[in-house]
C-alpha cells in the first residue's frame, strides 16, 4: 500500500541561481524537523551530506545537471528517499516527509495502514521499556481492538477475539493474519485448530521494529486469515549498541534473559540475540513453562540501492497447564480457581525457520522486493477438555500431533507512475505458500498414547497473486485506490486410519478491494474514508476432501466507513463497519468432527484518539463496540457467542522525561454471551490495569520494573460453555470451563546497552 503522505517533488524556477536542490523536512504532522541529515547521492557512487536548520531546511549547491537520489534522517523516523533531476540553471526542490514517528530510535514504531482511519497512537514507549514475559502481552499493546487471551497458562497459541467474533486461534470466522518479516504465522490444517498461532512464542519483544495494523481485508498483498485484519511484525536488522543484556525476574519463580550482539561494521547490519525464560505461574500444578530462542539476522548493504539478508530462527517450548476447569465447582469452594483436573496437561514445541531477502531502489523511484523461507515445526499438545465423559475408564485425555516442513516465496514490485496529469502507484507481488504436515489425535492416560483416532498425510499448496492502483488527486486531497487478488489452494490429504478419506482437491477465489480517502480543506484536518475488501480464509484440508461438495474457502466482506484528523497535538479516528461472514465448516481436532457455522454478520464502530499532553506525556485510548453479531438465515435469530462485544485501551505513556519512562494502561472488555440462544449463559468480563517504569541510573544502564494486574483482579482469560464429567461416577453437567488470568504480577530487571554504535 502506497504511502501517499511521504514524498513531494516539484522544480521551481530560479533564472538567476546556480543549479542545486534545496528543499525542507518535515514530520507526520508536516512540522519542521531540524537537525535532519540529509544526503545526496550521485550515480557514481559518490555523496553529499547536509543538516537541516531550525526551520528543517536544506540546499545543495553548485550541481552539475543530471540525476540525484536525496534522502532524510532523523532520530525517531524511518529514513525517507526520492529522486529528482537537476536542469542547468535551475534550483529543483524538494520536500520529504517523514512517513512514522518514534520516540527513541530503538522503539517500535505502531501505524495504521494510511488509506484507513487512523490515529497516532504514541505508545511505541511501552514497547522498548515494558517487561514481557507472555506473547499475549504484546498484542495487548497494540491498541486494535483485539482480545487475546491464554488459553492454557501461557504455552498454547492464543484464543483471538475480534469484531464479535471468535476466530478460536487465530484461523476461523475470518481469521486474524499475523505475519512476522513476511512469513505467516497462521498455521493451516493444524494439530490443534486451522490458522494456529503458537509460532508467536519465539518472538521476542527487544527484537521488534515495526508494527503495521490493517483492521480488515483491505490491502491485496494478504490473502489466507485476512478477513478481520492484519497484523505485521518486522524485526530489527540490528540493534543500536553492540551488546544489549537484559536480567529480570519475579513473583510465581519467573525469569528471563536477553543477550544479543550486534556487531557494527561497515555496510553491514546484523545481531545475534538468546531469549531464555521460565515461570511456574500461579498454578497448583505448575506450569514449568519454560522458552529458549535463538535469533540472527544478516543484511550486506550490496550499494546504496540493494541490500541482501539472511534470518535465522530457533524457537522451543515445554510447558503443563492446569487447563481449562469447571467454574461452577470454584464457584461452590471445591476446587481452586488455580487447581486442575488432569495433572498431565501441557505441550512441547520446537521450530525453526531459516528465511532470506532482497530489495533494490530504481532510480525511477520504482522498488523490487522478494523474500523466502524454510521452516520445520514438532508440535504435541495434551489436552483434556472433558474430562471423564466420553471415557469413564482411561479419561477423555488426547494428544495432538503437528510434524510440519514449510516453504514460501513472496515478490513484489512498485511503480510511481503519472496518469496524465494524475500522480499514481502500481503495486503488483505474488505469494508461494507450502506446506508439509503430519496431523494426528491420539487418546491418552497420562502422557501415554493408548492407540490412534486420526492420523494423515496433508499437503497444501496456496499460490496468489495481486495488482492495487493507488491515485493522487487535487493535490492529495482524494486518494483512490483499487486492488485484485486471486488464491488457488490445493489440498492433498492421505489418511493413514481411513484410507477411503483420502483425496485431492483445489479451490480458487478472486478477492477485490477498493477505498477511498477525500479531505475537503487543507486547512482543516479532517479527511473521510470509505473502505471495502473481501478476504478469505481457508479450511482444514481434512474438512475439504472428506466433504467435496461444501464450500472449501470461507470469504469475510468488510465495509468500513469512517474519519481521521491529526491536530496539532491532538488525533481522532472514528469508523463504522459492516462484517458478512460466509457460511464456514469447522474441523474440530480434538474429537475430528465438524462444525458448521454461519452465515453471520455482525456490525459496530470504533473509535481512538490520542492527545500530547506535554512533550513527554501522552495519552491514548480507543473502544470497539459490536451493535450486533447474529447467524443469517434460520427460523429464528441465533446470535454468534464467545466473543465480547466491548473491547477498550487505554494508556498514559511517559516518554524521555529526566531519564523516566513507562506507561500505565488499561484494557477492559464486558460479559458476553456463550450459547447463541441462551441469553443467560454468559461470560465475565474484566477491567485490568498494568504498570511499566523505566529509569536509566547511568549511561548503558537502566531499571526496568512492571506490574500486571495491578489491582489483583480475579477474572478468566478464556471462557467455554461445553458437557464435561469431572469423576468417572459424577453426573455430566453442561457448565462454564474457564483459564484463570494471572493475578497481581511483579518483575523487576536491569538492561545494559553497551557500545553504542
Amino acid at each position: 500500500m502506497a504511502i501517499f503522505s511521504g514524498l513531494l517533488l516539484f522544480p521551481v524556477s530560479m533564472p538567476a541561481a546556480d543549479s542545486g536542490i534545496a528543499g525542507q523536512v518535515s514530520d507526520p504532522q508536516g512540522k519542521a524537523v531540524p537537525g535532519a541529515q540529509v544526503r545526496l547521492l550521485r550515480r557514481d557512487g559518490s555523496h553529499q551530506e547536509s543538516r537541516t536548520d531550525d526551520q528543517g531546511k536544506f540546499s545543495f549547491e553548485a550541481l552539475a545537471a543530471g540525476d540525484y537520489k536525496v534522502s532524510a534522517d532523523a532520530p525517531g523516523f524511518r529514513t525517507a528517499t526520492t529522486g529528482v533531476t537537476v536542469t542547468t540553471g535551475q534550483l529543483a526542490r524538494v520536500d520529504l516527509q517523514l512517513s512514522q514517528f518514534a520516540t527513541k530510535t530503538e522503539s517500535i514504531v505502531i501505524t495504521a495502514d494510511p488509506v484507513e482511519p487512523e490515529v497516532d497512537m504514541r505508545n511505541s514507549e511501552v514497547f522498548n521499556r515494558t517487561l514481557f514475559s507472555r506473547d499475549d502481552q504484546v498484542l495487548q499493546q497494540l491498541n486494535a481492538g483485539i482480545n487475546a487471551g491464554q488459553h492454557e497458562g501461557g504455552g498454547k497459541s492464543l484464543e483471538i477475539r475480534r469484531f464479535g467474533f471468535n476466530l478460536d486461534h487465530g484461523g476461523v470466522n475470518g481469521g486474524l493474519k499475523v505475519m512476522v518479516d513476511d512469513i505467516q504465522q497462521n498455521q493451516g490444517s493444524q494439530g490443534h485448530g486451522q490458522g494456529y498461532l503458537g509460532s508467536l512464542k519465539a518472538l521476542s519483544p527487544e527484537l521488534i521494529q515495526d508494527v503495521t495494523i490493517i483492521n480488515g481485508p483491505f490491502s491485496p498483498e494478504y490473502g489466507d486469515f485476512s478477513g478481520l485484519g492484519v497484523v505485521h511484525i518486522r524485526q530489527r536488522e540490528s540493534l543500536p549498541e553492540q551488546f544489549t543484556v537484559r536480567l529480570q525476574g519475579g513473583n510465581f519463580d519467573t525469569g528471563r534473559g536477553f543477550l544479543a550482539y550486534s556487531p557494527d561494521v561497515e555496510h553491514v547490519d546484523a545481531y545475534i540475540a538468546y531469549e531464555g525464560s521460565y515461570t511456574d505461574g500461579p498454578f497448583i500444578n505448575p506450569g514449568r513453562y519454560r522458552r529458549d530462542n535463538v535469533n540472527a539476522n544478516y543484511t550486506k548493504t550490496l550499494s546504496p540501492d540493494q541490500k541482501l539478508g539472511f534470518r535465522f530462527l530457533f524457537g522451543r517450548n515445554d510447558f503443563y497447564s492446569s487447563g481449562q476447569i469447571p467454574l461452577d465447582l470454584v464457584n461452590e469452594g471445591l476446587l481452586n480457581r488455580f487447581g486442575y483436573i488432569d495433572p498431565s496437561d501441557g505441550g512441547r514445541v520446537k521450530l525453526g525457520t531459516l528465511s532470506s531477502y532482497y530489495s533494490r531502489n530504481f532510480g525511477n523511484g520504482d522498488t523490487f522486493k522478494v523474500d523466502g523461507f524454510l521452516g520445520r515445526s514438532l508440535f504435541d499438545l495434551y489436552s483434556n477438555f472433558t474430562f471423564f465423559l466420553v471415557d469413564p475408564v482411561h479419561g477423555d485425555g488426547i494428544q495432538q500431533h503437528d510434524s510440519r516442513l514449510q516453504e514460501g516465496l513472496n515478490a513484489q514490485y512498485t511503480h510511481p507512475h503519472k496518469l496524465g496529469s494524475i500522480a499514481a502507484v502500481f503495486v503488483s507481488g505474488a505469494n508461494f505458500h507450502d506446506n508439509q504436515i503430519n496431523v494426528g489425535l491420539y487418546p491418552r492416560e497420562g502422557r501415554v498414547p493408548l492407540g490412534v483416532a486420526t492420523r494423515a498425510d496433508a499437503h497444501v499448496t496456496n499460490g496468489a497473486g495481486y495488482a492495487q492502483e493507488s491515485l493522487s488527486l487535487m493535490n492529495g486531497r482524494l486518494l483512490l485506490g483499487a486492488g485484485l487478488r486471486f488464491d488457488e489452494f490445493r489440498y492433498d490429504v492421505t489418511d493413514k486410519v481411513y484410507p477411503h478419506e483420502s483425496g485431492v482437491q483445489s479451490a480458487g477465489r478472486w478477492q477485490a478491494k477498493s477505498n477511498i480517502a477525500f479531505t475537503p480543506a487543507k486547512s482543516v484536518p479532517l479527511t473521510l474514508h470509505l473502505n471495502y475488501g473481501r478476504g478469505i480464509n481457508s479450511i482444514d484440508a481434512r474438512g475439504v476432501v472428506q466433504r467435496p461438495n461444501d464450500p472449501r474457502l470461507a470469504t469475510t466482506d468488510f465495509y468500513q466507513v469512517g474519519t481521521s484528523s491529526n491536530f496539532g497535538r491532538f488525533s481522532f479516528a472514528t469508523d463504522a463497519f459492516l462484517i458478512d461472514h460466509s457460511n464456514e465448516q469447522v474441523y474440530i481436532p480434538d474429537d475430528g468432527t465438524f462444525e458448521f457455522k454461519g452465515p453471520s454478520r455482525a456490525h459496530g464502530f470504533e473509535t481512538k484518539a490520542s492527545v500530547e499532553l506535554t512533550h513527554h506525556l501522552f495519552l491514548s485510548g480507543g473502544l470497539t463496540k459490536i451493535s450486533n453479531a447474529f447467524f443469517l438465515g434460520g427460523d429464528h435469530r441465533v446470535y454468534v457467542d464467545s466473543a465480547p462485544h466491548f473491547v477498550a485501551n487505554a494508556a498514559l505513556t511517559l516518554a524521555a522525561w529526566h531519564g523516566w519512562s513507562g506507561s500505565f494502561r488499561m484494557r477492559a472488555i464486558n460479559h458476553y454471551r456463550l450459547d447463541g440462544d441462551d441469553p443467560s449463559i454468559v461470560a465475565s468480563g474484566h477491567t485490568v490495569f498494568d504498570l511499566g517504569m523505566a529509569k536509566q541510573v547511568r549511561r548503558g544502564m537502566e531499571l526496568n520494573l512492571s506490574f500486571d494486574n495491578l489491582t489483583n483482579r480475579d477474572y478468566y482469560e478464556t471462557q467455554n460453555y461445553l458437557d464435561s464429567r469431572v469423576t468417572p461416577t459424577a453426573p455430566i453437567i453442561a457448565r462454564i470451563h474457564a483459564t484463570p488470568a494471572y493475578p497481581f504480577t511483579a518483575v523487576v530487571g536491569v538492561t545494559f546497552r553497551l557500545r553504542g554504535k
